[in-house]
């Protein structure tokens, strides 16, 4: 169990915490020159992440994710748009002032560990406080200490970063990232170069470090350690994916699920509104974004009866597409807060769908599952 030493006066450094979130991404646009002219990394990306929350950005190699991860922790800047992590304009320091930030604010870990090879490992732990100024040398001292001790490197604290394992190093840089007791860390495929049991010990780190309130972003090709975290962010092509819409239909490809991103439609509804009647003729599928929706069932001479409710990245229009196009149910948001729904006309689901067989015969199984259930719903009701 990680115990994180000496906590800082104000864990968030020199930035108070009012409560806003931990990274706030706005229409960031990134462009690099080449001989070839400019080549767009990131288009437009928009991100949020709370407090406390543990996301990984996956992609494939070439698809922003390291850019966009450059971004977030100020060692590269947006060409235009705006990057903010705990309250600061990280788009508006000079490099100065984000040097500064940075070493009291941020813990970064790297696939390739980045120790220098001629300290030891609790001396490179200890350099992050001395370059920063924080706690006395004794305290500096302990505390690396303490962080050596609990990531398993108590024995090995005077080697230097050669004599020991791969594993091992990526464990003495995870304590140098928490050395000044930055309230965010972030990993560039942090396990990259791992056996499956060493990656599997730096992971296990990582969510106690969240489970203490620190906020976790890291970057990875391992989908399957992906998925543990609290979110998962897909970035195709140098854009986000919609989180909902790749939690809905998750058997598309990277690049149809940004398709589909750019195809959806955002619809508000107030607490209780009624998004679609039972009986009306239906012309989209939709997938919950925000808030929960009711799936609603008439019953003769009696008030209606909630039959079903559907949070986000859950869907429903899928039984009209397949069947008569005429509306099974009423679906409404919940009485008790509003909902937001991602709309996709039945034309553009159909090209989607022709793309991609096995999200076509996922969904038609959806249909005919949700369709039985519906009929008996309705047998037991009447």
């Amino acid at each position: 169990m990680i115990t994180l030493p000496f906590k800082a006066n104000g864990s968030n450094g020199d930035i108070p915490d009012n409560g806003s979130l931990m990274l706030d991404l706005r229409s960031v646009q990134k462009y690099y020159a080449s001989p070839a002219g400019d080549y767009h990394a990131l288009k437009g990306i928009d991100l949020q992440v709370n407090h406390g929350e543990f996301v990984s950005i996956i992609g494939r190699s070439g698809s922003g994710k390291s850019t966009l991860l450059n971004m977030i922790s100020g060692i590269d800047r947006p060409t235009t748009g705006e990057v903010w992590v705990n309250g600061t304009a990280l788009h508006a320091m000079d490099e100065d002032q984000m040097a500064r930030w940075r070493g009291g604010n941020l813990g970064i870990l790297f696939q390739f560990f980045q120790l220098l090879p001629a300290l030891s490992l609790l001396q490179n732990v200890i350099l992050p406080m001395d370059l920063a100024g924080k706690y006395s040398r004794r305290e500096r001292r302990a505390r690396a200490e303490h962080l050596l001790e609990i990531v398993g490197l108590t024995d090995h604290k005077d080697k230097l970063p050669g004599m020991v394992s791969g594993g091992q190093q990526q464990r003495a840089a995870l304590a140098r990232a928490l050395a000044n007791d930055p309230p965010l860390v972030v990993a560039d495929e942090p396990t990259g170069n791992l056996d499956s049991r060493t990656a599997e010990t730096v992971f296990a780190l990582f969510n106690e470090l969240v489970a203490q309130g620190k906020t976790v972003i890291i970057v990875t090709h391992d989908s399957s350690l992906a998925k543990r975290a609290h979110r998962t962010a897909l970035i195709a092509d140098g854009e986000i994916v919609n989180e909902y819409v790749a939690k809905a239909l998750p058997t598309l490809t990277p690049d149809q699920l940004l398709r589909a991103t750019h195809k959806v439609e955002p619809r508000q509804y107030a607490a209780g509104a009624v998004i679609l009647a039972e009986g009306r003729n239906s012309s989209a599928f939709y997938i919950v974004s925000k808030g929960a929706v009711e799936v609603i069932l008439p019953r003769p001479n009696q008030s209606d009866v909630v039959a079903l409710e559907l949070g986000p990245g859950k869907y429903f229009g899928e039984m009209e597409f397949f069947h008569d196009r005429r509306n099974r149910a009423s679906i409404r948001a919940c009485e008790s807060c509003p909902a937001e729904v991602l709309a996709m006309d039945y034309e553009n689901l159909s090209a989607l769908l022709h793309e991609s067989d096995i999200t076509r015969q996922t969904l038609e199984r959806a249909a005919n599952l949700h369709e039985t259930e519906n009929s008996a719903r309705r047998a037991g009701n009447s």
